[in-house]
């Protein structure tokens, strides 16, 4: 009943808000791609998988969870060798980055929860398990699993604390769907006592600990080669996963951090690839020397021109900031200035790099905790930001230090993926994998 009127409540906001999706769809790449996968067209690249090898179907919403999810997907295409992983997302940078790393497995757009879309994509791959990535509670999909007796396991289950009030204020809805989940691995207990609320069994939560401590950047970028080759002589500060406000704050702190030390450059890595336009833009009014990373794409590095000290570098690429936080003398995780929750800090920490946060951290919460409590990051308002900046930079002892401590948390923090694999391989027929098919 409730998933019928959950079906009702949908179909009328899909009629009411067609107007504004068909405006988005005409003035918006990202609204376009992959349009007719979502509404339940299978992509030839799926249709019969099922009948070399049995399907486990991950899904993964964006480039956050991708990442989360990368040595998990390693780790299971080794632990199932008689299976076929297939990997959906949601958004356009989380497809990307997808098919960029996982390599053979197939990446696909993950269906609206439209009951004919989900059915088609059930009726193509027949999964053995669907596996979740944080709290992707689509009612259709699941019941859908739930009517098939496909298990349904949730990896690195979280309820933030944004999210928490609209979850507890509607567990009545959610408690006959998450009832029935197979397995739930929660990234602290925390989130298992707030997914035990809504309505998830106590006795199929588990808390495994937070996959991103388990994932090491992937192999050198090529914008982290070229950075090496052409600001060597620099110390630079990489402030990664910005928003909308924070681009400006930090160029208002940059001419206090130059005339603390003339030999910086700054890395500046919008979260959102449609904002890199419009950062740029920013950058072309400032008046500050700058350039953009895709202009180096396809050259050698001797055909690019070296920086001098005050450049700004703009990181508009998917899947390198990773591996350039691994440059930074001091890193800023961005989200945090404004009251968006924050970005993982994770990333900077496992190079052992000083991190500076804003006092907006409630997505990372437990990291973010955890990092503060062993010294290991330091958080700092938009007045602050350059005082604290220039602190790190003037004291690179101090801050070897705190980055250091960073670096021990994150490796101490390890063996959430171990825990993740043994559990979803209790929930594949006799624990065991099947045959390969020739």
């Amino acid at each position: 009943m409730i998933l019928f009127f959950y079906n009702m409540a949908l179909l009328a906001v899909l009629v009411a808000g067609s107007p504004w999706w068909l405006w988005q769809m005409a003035t918006a790449q990202k609204y376009r791609d992959g349009l007719r996968a979502r509404l339940g067209k299978v992509p030839p690249a799926l249709a019969g998988l099922h009948r070399e090898r049995p399907i486990i179907w991950l899904h993964a919403v964006s480039v956050g969870e991708v990442i989360a999810a990368s040595r998990l997907i390693a780790e299971l295409d080794q632990a199932f060798p008689g299976y076929r992983l297939v990997i959906s997302t949601t958004t356009r940078t989380g497809q990307q980055l997808a098919r960029q790393r996982f390599g053979p497995n197939p990446v696909f757009y993950c269906p609206l929860d439209l009951p004919w879309a989900v059915r088609a994509y059930l009726n193509a791959l027949q999964p053995r398990l669907l596996i979740l990535a944080e709290t992707e509670f689509w009612p259709n999909l699941l019941a859908g699993c739930f009517r098939r007796g496909i298990p349904v396991a949730v990896v690195n289950a979280r309820i933030s604390d944004r999210s928490w009030p609209r979850y507890r204020r509607f567990r009545w809805l959610w408690r006959p769907i998450l009832s029935r989940l197979t397995r739930v691995l929660a990234q602290s207990e925390t989130d298992a006592e707030r997914l035990e609320t809504i309505g998830c069994p106590r006795d199929r939560i588990t808390v495994a600990g937070n996959l991103k401590f388990d994932v090491r950047a992937a192999d050198e970028s090529d914008a982290t080669r070229q950075l090496k080759a052409l600001a060597s002589h620099l110390r630079l500060v990489v402030a990664g996963s910005t928003l909308e406000g924070e681009e400006a704050a930090l160029l208002e702190a940059w001419p206090s951090l130059l005339a603390a030390d003339p030999q910086l450059a700054l890395i500046l890595a919008p979260r959102h690839p449609e904002r890199f336009d419009a950062v740029a833009a920013i950058l072309a009014s400032s008046g500050v020397p700058w350039v953009r990373r895709s202009l180096w794409q396809g050259k050698d590095t001797e055909e690019l021109k070296p920086f001098n000290g005050g450049e700004i570098v703009l990181l508009d690429s998917i899947g390198e900031l990773a591996s350039v936080y691994s440059l930074a003398s001091v890193a800023f995780v961005g989200g945090s200035l404004i009251p968006a929750g924050g970005h993982n800090p994770l990333e900077p920490a496992q190079f052992g790099v000083p991190i500076v946060m804003g006092p907006h951290f409630a997505n990372f919460r437990a990291i973010t905790e955890d990092l503060l409590t062993h010294n290991a990051l330091r958080i700092a308002a938009k007045e602050e930001l350059a005082s604290v900046l220039i602190e790190l930079l003037r004291e690179p002892t101090a801050a070897t230090a705190m980055g250091e401590r960073a670096r021990q948390v994150f490796n101490q923090q390890a063996g959430a993926t171990a825990r993740c694999v043994h559990a979803l391989r209790e929930l594949l027929p006799s624990g065991s994998t099947p045959e390969r098919s020739s």
